[in-house]
C-alpha cells in the first residue's frame, strides 16, 4: 500500500485547488484508458469515459453490462476545501505594506490562518481568451505570503474577544510585498506600482485582470509524514480529497460487470454544493443523460430518471476523528477513530438531524457484508455529540433522485483546519472499502 500512500500525498501536493484536482483526476482517467465523452457518439460495456464542468467538476463512468436504467453504483466525493479567495479589486498599500484583499471560503476558524506561509494557486483570465495559471509559494526558492497577527506585547484588548471576534474577515488580507518608507515616502504608492510591475514581468497581467481571475490562497508546503511512527498523514485538504482520491483510483483499479461503475468529483460542497460545478447544479443528472443518449437505445428521460432512482452510492466524505483532548464533544461510542478503518454514518445533520440524508438499513447491511467478505475494517459512528452541532455531506442531494446513499469516508482530526490529521490505514481501508462497494 505505500504507492497508494505516497500517490496520495502527491495528490495532495498537486491538488491544492478544486481545479487542480480535476486536473489530475482527468490525467490519470486518460492514462487508464478514459475517454472524453464529448468526444465518442456511442458506448458499450467495457467502454471508459468521462466528463467535466468548467475544470471543477468530473464524472467518470465505466459501462458494465446491464442498461442503464437498472442504475450505477457511484462513489461521490468533493474535491474543494476551505481556504482564502482573492476579492475582484484586492490589490492595495497601506503605509508601505502592500496586502491582498481576501474573503474566506467555507467553515474556518479565522485565527488558524494568520502568522503561517501561505501560497497562491488560481487562474487569471485576461480580455485576450488568455488563461494564465498561477501557483506561487510551493518552490522554496520562491516567495510566500502572510497573514500578520498583533504582538501579545499588545493584544490584551484582543485576547478578551471571543475566537470568532477578534480577528475579523476583513482584516485577513495577504502580506504581498512592502517598500523603505524613507526611500519612496516621495512617490505615492510606490511599493504597489512595483508589485504590479512584478505581476506584469511574471504573468503579463495588469491590475485590472484581477477582475476575472480565481486565486485562492491555501497553506504553503507538502504533505508529510506525522509522528514518529509515521502512522499519521499531516497536510492541507484532506477534507474531501481523501475519499476523492481513493474514489477515483478504486474505480481505475475495478473493472465493471453488470453494473456501470461511476466516480463522481463535484466542487462547492463547503459553501453548500451550490452553483454550476456543485452537486445541487444538475451537472450528474446531464451527465448520466449524455451517457444514455449515447447507448443503443439513444436517449430517453423515463430511463435517466429510472437510472437515477435505482443508483447506489457512497457519498465519499469525511468525518470527524475522536479527539482526546477534547473528549467531551464525542459520543465515545458512537465517536470514530484514527485507524479504525473507513467510518460510514447512517445519518449526518444538525442536532435533530436538520438537513440529513438517512441511508435505509437494508443498503447497509448489503454493504456490511461485502465488507466483511473482503476484509474491510470499518467503524460506524456520528460526528459528535447531539447537541454540539453537525454537518452535512453531497448525500441528502442525490438522495433526492431515490437512491441508496451512505455517507463513507476517512475520519479527519483537526478538520477545516489548514493542516489536517488523517490515519494512514484509513487510507488504505477507504480505497478497499470503496473497491469492495463497487462490487455489488
Amino acid at each position: 500500500m505505500s504507492d497508494l500512500i505516497n500517490n496520495y500525498k502527491n495528490f495532495l501536493n498537486n491538488g491544492k485547488t478544486e481545479r487542480e484536482c480535476a486536473k489530475q483526476i482527468i490525467e490519470l482517467a486518460e492514462k487508464n484508458g478514459y475517454k472524453d465523452l464529448t468526444s465518442v457518439s456511442s458506448v458499450k460495456p467495457g467502454d471508459k469515459v468521462y466528463i467535466q464542468k468548467m475544470n471543477k467538476a468530473v464524472a467518470l463512468f465505466e459501462l458494465g453490462t446491464e442498461p442503464l436504467e437498472k442504475g450505477l453504483n457511484v462513489l461521490g466525493a468533493h474535491i474543494d476545501s476551505p481556504r482564502l479567495d482573492i476579492k475582484q479589486n484586492p490589490l492595495y498599500e497601506k503605509d508601505f505594506v502592500v496586502y491582498l484583499n481576501t474573503h474566506y471560503y467555507g467553515g474556518i476558524k479565522k485565527y488558524q490562518w494568520v502568522a503561517m506561509p501561505l501560497a497562491l494557486h488560481g487562474v487569471i483570465c485576461t480580455k485576450d481568451g488568455k488563461t494564465v495559471n498561477v501557483c506561487l509559494g510551493e518552490d522554496e526558492s520562491e516567495p510566500v505570503f502572510v497573514i500578520s497577527d498583533i504582538l501579545p506585547h499588545l493584544a490584551q484588548k484582543q485576547m478578551k474577544e471571543t475566537a470568532s471576534d477578534f480577528i475579523p474577515g476583513e482584516n485577513l488580507d495577504l502580506i504581498v510585498g512592502s517598500e523603505n518608507p524613507v526611500k519612496d515616502s516621495k512617490e505615492k504608492e510606490a511599493a504597489k506600482k512595483n508589485i504590479l510591475k512584478l505581476l506584469k514581468e511574471k504573468y503579463g497581467i495588469e491590475e485590472e485582470d484581477f477582475g476575472s481571475a480565481e486565486l485562492e490562497v491555501v497553506p504553503a508546503g507538502k504533505s508529510r509524514d506525522l509522528g514518529l511512527d509515521r502512522s499519521l498523514i499531516l497536510a492541507y485538504g484532506q477534507d474531501d480529497r481523501s475519499c476523492a482520491f481513493t474514489s477515483a483510483q478504486a474505480l481505475f483499479d475495478s473493472k465493471a460487470g453488470k453494473k456501470t461503475l461511476c466516480c463522481l468529483c463535484v466542487d462547492k460542497e463547503e459553501i453548500g454544493s451550490v452553483g454550476a460545478t456543485g452537486m445541487a447544479s444538475h451537472f450528474f443528472e446531464n451527465a448520466v443523460a449524455e451517457l444514455v443518449a449515447r447507448t443503443e437505445n439513444g436517449f430517453s428521460e423515463l430511463t435517466v430518471r429510472r437510472c437515477l432512482a435505482n443508483c447506489s452510492m457512497l457519498s465519499s466524505d469525511v468525518n470527524a476523528a475522536y479527539d482526546p483532548m477534547n473528549a467531551d464533544l464525542f459520543d465515545k461510542n458512537n465517536a470514530s477513530f484514527l485507524g479504525g478503518g473507513i467510518v460510514f454514518n447512517k445519518y449526518t445533520g444538525s442536532r435533530g438531524k436538520s438537513g440529513a440524508s438517512d441511508a435505509n438499513p437494508e443498503f447497509i447491511a448489503a454493504l456490511r457484508k461485502v465488507l466483511d467478505e473482503n476484509s474491510v475494517k470499518y467503524q460506524m459512528a456520528e460526528l459528535g455529540k447531539v447537541d454540539q452541532g453537525g454537518g452535512g455531506t453531497i448525500a441528502y442531494l442525490a438522495a433526492k433522485y431515490g437512491m441508496n446513499v451512505l455517507d463513507a469516508g476517512v475520519s479527519v482530526l483537526s478538520m477545516h483546519a489548514p493542516w489536517e490529521i488523517t490515519s494512514r490505514f484509513d487510507i488504505e481501508q477507504a480505497y478497499e472499502a470503496y473497491k469492495a462497494f463497487l462490487t455489488l
